[in-house]
Order: C-alpha cells, then structure tokens, then sequence
C-alpha cells in the first residue's frame, strides 16, 4: 500500500495543487468548455460530486490576475497549446460560491448573502484605485464592500462589479457561480421562500441577462430553476443535467479514474467493495461514483487497511425528502420503495425544471427531486424504460440504500410510539399467539420492508413493535450473539418475553420454522437465566415470510 495525498475537504485547486494532492484530471473540461457556443451555461448535480473544486479550477486557469502555468503543469489541458495561449490567464473572471447563504429567517439569509458580496468586493478591491472605473460604481463599490448596500445595490451588486471589472480589464468577464440555488432550497424549508426567490432572480438575472460585460457564465445547482424565471431571457443558455450525455464525465469519478486512484495507493483489491458502495450513478450514459465517498474511504484504508465502507453522505447531505415521501398518506409509494430496496427499478415521469416551493405538490415531483439530488439514478444507459415519458429508477448503490433502511426504521419505531398497541401487548403478555400473529401480520402489512426480507429487517421489526412503550427490549442483532433474538422485559411488573425469529423460504415452511426455533431453543439457556427475580416468563417462536406472519408460544415447564 502507498500513501498519497487524498485532498479530502479542498475545494480550492490552487491549494490542492500547491500541497501536491492526488488530483483526478478534469481538466480536459476546459477545452470542451471552450470550444463551445454559449453564453450561460448551467450545471444541475448532486451535492458532494466536485462541484465546487472544477468551478476553483476554472477560475484559476482563466483568470487573468493570476499565472497559473505551474498549477496546470502536466495536466491534460497543459497538452493543448493553442487554449492555453487563448484562454490561460487572460480574462477576468468573477468567482463566488452560495453554498453558504442560508438561515432561520430571511433577515439572516439576507445577511449573509451581503457578507459574501462584501468577501467579493474585498477580493477586488484593486478596482476602486482603477482610473477606468465609474466613480459612481466605486462609491456603490465601497458601500457593498462595508455591507452597508441598499436593497438595489444588493440585487445588482454582481452586474456592477463585472462592469466594473470589464472597464479595468478591458475585456468582457467570466462568471462562475457555484451552488446558486442553496439560498432557494434553505428558504425553502425555512418559511421565506418568495422572499429569497425576488432576491436571487433580481441578483443573478440582472448578471445574465444582456449583460453586455460578459463573455460567458457557469453556473452550478441541484436543480434547474426555470419557472420561477432566474433564468428566462437569458440568450443562449444551455441546461446540462444529469440526464444529458454531454460533459457527463466531469463531476464524480469514472470507473477508470477510481482504478487508477486505488492503483496509486496500492489498494486494487479493494476495487469490489468500493464499487458496491459508491459506485451505480448514471449521468448520462456514464457510470460515476461518488468523489467524496471514494477519498474518505480510501483514507480509511490508509489508516486501517480493514476498515469497512462506510456511510460518508449520512452527514453531508439533508435526508428528509425520504421521510417526506413515506408520510404522505395519500400517495402509495411504499411498495414503490420495497421494489426500490430489493434491487429493483421502477418508472417515474422526471421533472427537470423544479421549483422548490413545489417539491411536495405531487408524487412525480416527489420522484424527480430523489432522482435530481442522487438518492435515485437512472439504470444503465437510460434506455430501459417500457414508456418513452418515464425513466427507469433504482437506489444507485449499498450506500445510499442504508440511508433508505435507515429512515424507514426510524420512521417505522416513531410510527410505532405514536400508535395503540394495548392490544397487541395484551395478546403477547396473555400468551394468546393466534390474536398475536393477527395483530403483527396487519402491522407488517402496513410498513416498508428493507434488506429483502432478511432476518435483519425482522429483527429491527420485531424490536421496534416494543420500542418506546416502557419496556428494555434487547436483540441480539444489536447486542451480541449468544443470546435470544430479542428479549423484553417488563421490570415494573415483573414479567419477560423471550422471542426467537426466523425467515422463512415459502408460507408453508413457517409452522416448520416455528417448531425449529424451539427446537433450536435451548430453554436451559435462555429462559431459566431470566427465572430468577421474574414471575413470569412467556417464550414465543416468530415465523416471517414476507408479509406473513406466525406467533407460537411455546408452554415452559420447570420443575
């Protein structure tokens, strides 16, 4: 295994390079880039697929204050000698990031959105010493800088500084804009979405739209925000989303590109795991994986070359959507999820031009923002569906369905404190198995399996009926082997439930498995231990099939 430099948490390429990191070459972006006709351009992909890091590396190969001949040096881009001479270092470029605007309220939201302005105005603050520059712009210019901009002067703030900047340079600017519509989706989910919407159309329409000091935009974001108008007017604008097979390969990481990485640390062998849990992303027809999973699975194997994937978006990205999508009671998409967690595909109708104060409106929308921000992926080649107006969807790798399982186990237990399980209790503590496998085959009939119906996903079923009901539920899945499957105790009245599960092949096998279960039972072992201070001790073996259910209680005799 060899060590390298991984620049996990770098979004800047001039720091990457400088500190001499492992860098996946994209710069070959630049010359399609280049050889294109546009004059803007929008990017629409998931968070945590490089975004911000291909946006540094534009501006720091275009921008004309800088010589970037050695950050460049032995980069594909550096090969092509004819765009570096047209393109390296000769015009200025306008670079900002809104990844970070956002707050509880839209005073908050406004704030920092100024703050950012103010961090541009400062990075350029050569042009108030300009004698090309408008002194009106300046004093504008200085206002915005001290973020003491009026409302007006805030909404055009990134028109007057490219022409500001267009006057000093004597060239028309490139604007890069990365992560444009986080304002919008943090709005959204705060309560000041319409507010935030007049602000942003105003800030980056009046930037675009027959600006005469602009040569080109690019611009990147989840979602494409058409109907609201931000881009409407804007000649020769060109949406590329992850639909699209142009540049399909210039954010995330390509098949080959992750076997060089891990051939450069010397971990091939990790190629089948890594594949399994980060990879199945399509854009296009293009396989992609996940940079940001990869890098920090692979410093993991640096560290410890045991160490197992992980779950690396649990923490980066806003989960909610799912949890949205399985409460809705008036949509049935729960065994649109069970085929989704069992491997399968469904088909959808995909709504490109989103707008993210109607996410919720309908189950398409539903589809289309899983699919737009990477819970969900096209299969392979895109050609799959049966009907030319829906895609064919499926969870992308193992990663992502944990974070599916995971949801739905957190929303089943929530489900379960809130519902009235008296009776169900009643029938368990009464020892009454036939009323008992009644009332737990009309609960799993109204959940979302995971994990195939495996024993895991029964397991968790099983604990979360008695989670949160005053009991101390125990499984052996959570805790360790050697012990019953799942245990519940209830001190207060001294009594204990010893359950053994079992995941039955057909209907038939359950009474089968049952009878296994005791059998495999060793009552010595497991009940007499729970004798001593409990007067009552009921013993149940639990056969699933699927959606079926069997409860039998087994009649303990010790003398």
């Amino acid at each position: 295994m060899s060590r390298i430099m991984l620049p996990i948490g770098i979004e800047r390429f001039k720091e990457l390079r400088e500190k001499q990191c492992y860098y996946v070459d994209k710069t070959h972006f630049i010359e399609e880039l280049t050889s294109d006709t546009f004059k803007v351009m929008l990017f629409t992909r998931p968070r945590r697929f490089g975004k911000t890091l291909t946006m540094s590396m534009l501006a720091d190969f275009f921008d004309i204050r800088m010589d970037s001949q050695n950050l460049f040096k032995g980069l594909e881009i550096s090969q092509n000698q004819s765009v570096c001479d047209q393109w390296m270092n000769q015009w200025p470029v306008l670079f900002l990031t809104m990844k970070n605007i956002g707050g509880l309220h839209f005073e908050s939201a406004y704030g920092s959105l100024k703050d950012m302005i103010s961090d541009l105005c400062i990075a350029h603050s050569y042009l108030l010493k300009s004698e090309l520059v408008d002194q009106r712009d300046k004093t504008a210019f200085e206002r915005l800088k001290d973020c003491e901009g009026s409302e007006i002067e805030t909404k055009g703030s990134l028109y007057t500084i490219t022409r500001m900047m267009s006057m000093h340079f004597g060239k028309p600017v490139i604007l890069l804009m990365d992560e444009y519509d986080v304002p919008l989706a943090n709005a959204s989910e705060y309560g000041y979405y319409m507010q935030m919407l007049d602000l942003i159309r105003s800030l980056v329409g009046k930037a675009l739209k027959t600006n005469e000091f602009l040569n080109f935009a690019v611009i990147t974001g989840c979602l494409k925000i058409s109907k609201e108008s931000i881009f409407t007017g804007t000649n020769n604008f060109i949406s590329n989303s992850i639909s699209k097979h142009e540049y399909s390969n210039y954010f995330g990481f390509t098949e080959d590109e992750v076997w060089k990485l891990l051939q450069a640390a010397g971990l091939e062998e990790k190629a089948d795991d890594i594949r399994k849990w980060y990879n199945g992303y399509y854009f296009g027809n293009t396989g992609i994986y996940c940079p940001w999973d990869v890098l920090n699975h692979v410093k993991a194997l640096q560290i410890n070359l045991s160490a197992r994937p992980e779950n690396y978006w649990r923490n980066t990205s806003h989960n909610g959507i799912i949890r949205s999508f399985i409460e809705r009671k008036d949509l049935a998409v729960h065994d649109k999820f069970e085929t989704l967690l069992s491997g399968g595909c469904i088909q959808e109708e995909i709504e490109e031009d989103m707008t993210y104060d109607n996410l919720h409106y309908s189950e398409a929308n539903l589809w289309s923002i899983l699919y737009l921000t990477g819970y969900l992926t096209q299969t392979e080649g895109g050609e799959n569906s049966l009907e030319t107006n829906k895609v064919c969807l499926k969870i992308p790798n193992e990663e992502i369905k944990t974070i599916f399982a995971d949801t739905i186990a957190v929303w089943f237990k929530e489900e379960m404190c809130k519902s009235d399980r008296e009776a169900l209790f009643s029938a368990f503590w009464g020892g009454r198995d036939v009323e008992a496998t009644a009332l737990v085959t009309d609960i799993l009939f109204d959940t979302i399996s995971y994990f195939d119906y495996k024993e895991d996903y029964y397991h968790a079923f099983l604990s979360g009926i008695f989670a949160g009901a005053g009991y101390a539920v125990e499984s052996n899945h959570e805790y360790g082997l050697g012990r019953p499957d799942i245990v519940v105790r209830d001190k207060t009245n001294r009594r204990i439930i010893v359950i053994e599960a079992k995941c039955s092949k057909s209907e038939k096998g359950m009474i089968h498995d049952c009878r296994e279960a005791f059998e495999q039972m060793d009552i010595e072992k497991y009940v007499r231990q729970f004798l001593k201070g409990y007067q009552k001790v009921l013993c149940y073996s639990v056969a699933f099939y699927k959606k079926e259910c069997l409860v039998k209680r087994q009649k303990l005799n010790f003398s």
